[in-house]
């Protein structure tokens, strides 16, 4: 008993990550833990490498996966190139940008790096596959609240994939939620199934790096700012 560490938990989240229900026309889900063998590879090294302890973290939420990101590395806001310069862990078969994980992990760096920064908090989605949407011949990334339908589809997996991801060993007193309208929806879920008491909103690290880059050391100090609280839950707990 007790040796079970928060990552083996995340490993086995993510092992059994299955959306079997009902989806608007023209969307689709992916998951790179059914899809894509070298991502679980690279997930479990992850996991093992940054939650391989017995930590209590907080909890930063953000829409949905990428294509780009997630969907191919397993690792929230982590492409390829993040993957390797700033964790360590390399992924020869694939390479992906993602302008999120650009602006991510220069919060991370600025946080004092990968180590300092994943012992203290833990980022997924309520929605934690990519989900993708069709238009003409292409498929596009797409996000929760796209579309009324497609919210309310996967609404119950969405209250059930964060209580799961509580029980992982996450702090409840607050929880930072990444990008306004994200904001307003997790709202809407944490009234309905209580989760969490308070909700910290934070821009968008797709937003910032694509539309404020160059104010980014402001919205990084922000951040910094933000998550100071979480030093506060260790002294309440």
């Amino acid at each position: 008993m007790g040796k079970e560490t928060i990552g083996d938990k995340i490993i086995d989240f993510n092992l059994n990550l299955d959306y079997d229900g009902p989806l608007p026309p023209g969307f689709q889900v992916i998951n790179p833990f059914r899809d894509n063998p070298l991502a679980v590879e690279v997930m479990k090294t992850f996991y093992r490498k940054f939650y391989g302890d017995h930590f209590k973290r907080s909890f930063i939420i953000g829409i949905n996966p990428s294509r780009h990101g997630a969907a191919v590395t397993g690792i929230p806001f982590t492409d390829t190139k993040r993957l390797a310069s700033a964790c360590g862990i390399v992924m020869p078969s694939a390479h992906t940008h993602e302008i999120s994980s650009v602006f991510m992990y220069k919060a991370i760096v600025a946080y004092g790096g990968a180590h300092a920064f994943y012992r203290d908090f833990y980022i997924n989605s309520p929605f934690p596959l990519a989900i993708v949407r069709q238009h003409g011949n292409v498929w596009l990334n797409a996000n929760y609240y796209d579309d009324p339908e497609l919210f309310d589809c996967l609404r119950p997996f969405m209250i059930d994939s964060m209580k799961r991801h509580i029980n992982l060993g996450l702090y409840t007193k607050e929880v930072y939620v990444l990008g306004k309208k994200n904001a307003q929806f997790l709202q809407k879920l944490n009234k309905e199934a209580g989760l969490f008491n308070r909700t910290v909103i934070l821009d968008h690290p797709r937003y910032i790096q694509q539309y404020k880059s160059k104010d980014a050391e402001l919205y990084i100090d922000g951040y910094l700012q933000a998550f100071s609280a979480h030093f506060q839950n260790q002294k309440d707990k």
